[in-house]
C-alpha cells in the first residue's frame, strides 16, 4: 500500500462528480475525504464515506485535507488557491488557473515560499486525439512542420445559465478564457511560448455578452504557423487537428471520448474507457519517392485523465517533476489576458 494523500473537492457538480471524483476515487495514493456541497448533498451517494461540508472555508479549515481541487467558476480561482496555500495545502486548479499573469505569479511564488505545490489541471493534454497527433508530430514523418491546426467546437446557440461564463463582469468569463486553456496548453507542450502572436474574439450569438468564438494565431521559429480556434455555432464539427508538412499531412475528426463516456455514467475502470470507435481513427498521408501518396488510418491510444491524477501525487510524494510547468501557464495567460 502507498502513503495515501487525503484530497478535498470544492464542488459536485458536474465537473466533480465527472471529471474529478472517479479518478481520486479509483487511485491508490488518494482519500477522498471531503466535498463541498452548499444545497444538494449527493455525493455520499456515490461515495459514502465522503464528508459533506456546507461552505468551502470548512472544507479549507480540515486540517486531515492535504490537497485541494479548485473546480469553482473562473472568478473564484485566485481567492480560493490563496486560501487554501494559507491554510497549509496542495492546490490543484481547474483551468483557466487564474485571470491575470500577476495572480498566478503571486500564488506560484506563494506556493513555493510555503513549500506547497501548486497544480494546474490540463487534462486535454491527455485526450486520445492529442495523444496521436503528439505522436505523429515527434516522429518527424511529416518532415518539416508548415502549419497546425487546433479546434474546439460545439453547437450551442443559446445563452448558457452560467452566469460566470455568460457575464463580462466576472473575471475570466468567455470562450477564449473557457476553451482557450485547452487549445493554448496543447499547443505550448508540443512548441513552446510562441514568438508572437495574434487574436480575434468574436460574440455571435443573439445577446450574447462574451466571446462565443476565438481564433489565435502562434508565430514560431523556422515558419510554422499554429493555428487556434473554438466557436459556439459550429452545426458541422470539423476536423480537431490537422498537421501539414512537407512530407506529409495527419488529421483527426475527434478529440477524445471520455467526457462523453463519464457524462453517461462509465467509470474509468470499465472495460473500453477512453478507447475511441474506429471510425474515429486518424487518417496519416505520406507523400512518396514517386509523387505519390500513401494513406493509412491510425488508431489513437487510450485516453485516461487519471493520469494527471498519478502525475500530482508522484510530485508530491516523490518529488517528481509536473509536466504542465508555471512558465507554460504564464504564457498561456499573457495570450488570453491580452487585448485583441
Amino acid at each position: 500500500m502507498r502513503p495515501k494523500i487525503n484530497v478535498g473537492l470544492m464542488a459536485y457538480g458536474m465537473s466533480g462528480k465527472v471529471f474529478h471524483a472517479p479518478f481520486v476515487h479509483q487511485n491508490d495514493g488518494f482519500n477522498f475525504v471531503a466535498v463541498t456541497e452548499r444545497t444538494k448533498k449527493q455525493a455520499a451517494i456515490d461515495y459514502p464515506n465522503v464528508i459533506s461540508y456546507n461552505t468551502i472555508d470548512e472544507l479549507i479549515a480540515d486540517e486531515n485535507i492535504d490537497l485541494i481541487i479548485i473546480n469553482t467558476p473562473n472568478y473564484t480561482h485566485y481567492d480560493y488557491a490563496k486560501k487554501c496555500l494559507q491554510a497549509g495545502k496542495h492546490i490543484l486548479v481547474e483551468k483557466p488557473f487564474t485571470a491575470t499573469v500577476a495572480q498566478a505569479k503571486e500564488l506560484f511564488a506563494l506556493a513555493k515560499e510555503l513549500g506547497k505545490k501548486a497544480f494546474i489541471y490540463q487534462n486535454r493534454r491527455f485526450d486520445s486525439g492529442f495523444k496521436i497527433t503528439k505522436e505523429i508530430i515527434e516522429s518527424g514523418k511529416l518532415g518539416k512542420l508548415t502549419e497546425v491546426y487546433f479546434r474546439f467546437d460545439r453547437y450551442r446557440n443559446e445563452i448558457g445559465p452560467k452566469g460566470f461564463k455568460e457575464d463580462p463582469s466576472f473575471e475570466a468569463s468567455g470562450l477564449s478564457y473557457d476553451l482557450g486553456p485547452h487549445l493554448l496548453d496543447q499547443a505550448i507542450a508540443l512548441f513552446g511560448k510562441p514568438q508572437k502572436f495574434y487574436k480575434v474574439l468574436a460574440n455571435n450569438r443573439t445577446g450574447s455578452k462574451v466571446d462565443d468564438y476565438f481564433f489565435i494565431h502562434l508565430a514560431y521559429p523556422n515558419q510554422l504557423n499554429v493555428y487556434l480556434t473554438a466557436t459556439m455555432l459550429a452545426a458541422a464539427i470539423p476536423p480537431a487537428f490537422v498537421v501539414n508538412g512537407s512530407l506529409g499531412a495527419f488529421a483527426k475528426n475527434h478529440g477524445d471520448v471520455q467526457e462523453s463516456q463519464l457524462l453517461k455514467g462509465m467509470k474509468p475502470a470499465d472495460e473500453g474507457y477512453g478507447i475511441e470507435a474506429s471510425q474515429d481513427a486518424g487518417k496519416l498521408t505520406l507523400v512518396t519517392p514517386n509523387g505519390g501518396r500513401e494513406v493509412a488510418t491510425l488508431t489513437s491510444p487510450q485516453g485516461n485523465y487519471g493520469e494527471i491524477f498519478e502525475l500530482v501525487y508522484q510530485s508530491i510524494k516523490n518529488n517528481q517533476p509536473f509536466p504542465i510547468t508555471n512558465e507554460e501557464i504564464i504564457a498561456q495567460l499573457e495570450i488570453l489576458e491580452s487585448a485583441c
